[in-house]
């Protein structure tokens, strides 16, 4: 074989992550299992397949085909392990922690895999105040040195960067700044016009959040948006606001304009949970999405749940950003274009 067939033959299996950026991985999730060794959490492992999926019309599960006791029947692969988690923390009332492979439907770019690696842990007792601190704490291990956190109201990132209020700004208004924005093409209006002004609102909301807002999130500083509207977050519990608006008690983390984790103060009330997922179901029939079944184990889970607040780290990101990559394919061998 000549070297240019050789070359070639190779890089048509080659891994598109080199072997330094394979080490300094290697090293990274070594670290951050310390970090939760040194903190007492315990590392569990949970199905990556359930008979239940997720919900959110934004999160589309990946369904595989599994035969069990002879008949054929659908499992989806998890999006995250928050609900087999919730089932052993209502159990075990201690702090866990897991890293594993998550999947999502129809994402692949840059900062997009359909499988990607998650970190998730719980911790009992816990405000998101002290969830954020831990944050900070795991962060300034894995930089190397101080890291000083912003704390951002996602009205005020809003205000600044879109130009309106996000909570009281009317439909029209909403759609007349995105517009501006060049946000064209978007039309919740009318397309799916049976969605309440509540959910068309919400979707106005989060594509101008994600447009005009998040590029320029922590490149100053890591950067945690806080009080998002309660439509954002299915299962975190709500407060009111200085000014008297409902807000979710949720934080998500952004660094270099790109968002890394997630955080909820969890919502323990089994009811509510059904009721808001059979809302999310309502929504994919109108979005002719497919209806997914409700997981009833993270149901009766909820009402045992104590008080405690949950995070999703996006792993892949969290290690591009810290070393600097511009892109997924360079801190994962194999993207879902070449798997």
């Amino acid at each position: 074989m000549n070297q240019a067939s050789h070359s070639s033959h190779r890089s048509s299996y080659a891994p598109t992550m080199s072997l330094a950026m394979a080490q300094q991985r290697a090293q990274f999730m070594s670290n951050i299992r310390q970090f939760f060794l040194k903190q007492q959490v315990l590392e569990v492992q949970t199905p990556l397949l359930s008979q239940a999926g997720n919900t959110d019309t934004f999160l589309q599960s990946v369904a595989a085909q599994v035969t069990y006791q002879d008949k054929p029947s659908t499992y989806y692969l998890h999006t995250s392990p928050e609900f087999a988690m919730k089932r052993l923390l209502a159990s075990w009332q201690v702090p866990i922690y897991q890293i594993c492979p998550v999947f999502r439907d129809n994402e692949i770019g840059t900062r997009h895999n359909i499988e990607f690696t998650m970190l998730e842990w719980y911790q009992p007792n816990y405000s998101l105040a002290d969830m954020a601190a831990e944050v900070g704490e795991l962060l300034e291990m894995l930089y190397g040195y101080p890291v000083v956190m912003n704390h951002y109201r996602y009205v005020d990132a809003f205000m600044d960067f879109v130009g309106i209020h996000p909570l009281t700004a009317s439909l029209a208004a909403l759609q007349a700044v995105a517009e501006d924005k060049g946000l064209m093409g978007f039309d919740f209006n009318s397309e799916h016009s049976s969605d309440s002004e509540a959910d068309r609102r919400q979707s106005w909301l989060d594509l101008l959040f994600s447009h005009a807002v998040e590029p320029h999130l922590g490149h100053d500083l890591p950067t945690l948006i806080i009080e998002y509207p309660p439509a954002t977050a299915a299962l975190a519990k709500t407060a009111l606001d200085k000014e008297g608006n409902e807000v979710a008690k949720r934080f998500e983390l952004y660094i270099n304009g790109i968002e890394i984790a997630n955080a909820y103060d969890e919502l323990a009330d089994g009811q509510a949970l059904r009721a808001r997922f059979e809302k999310d179901n309502q929504l994919r029939e109108r979005h002719d999405l497919p209806v997914m079944p409700i997981d009833e184990h993270l149901i009766a889970a909820s009402d045992n749940l104590i008080p405690c607040s949950g995070i999703a780290v996006g792993i892949d990101r969290l290690f591009m950003v810290i070393v600097g990559a511009s892109s997924l394919e360079e801190v994962i061998p194999f993207p879902s274009r070449l798997a």
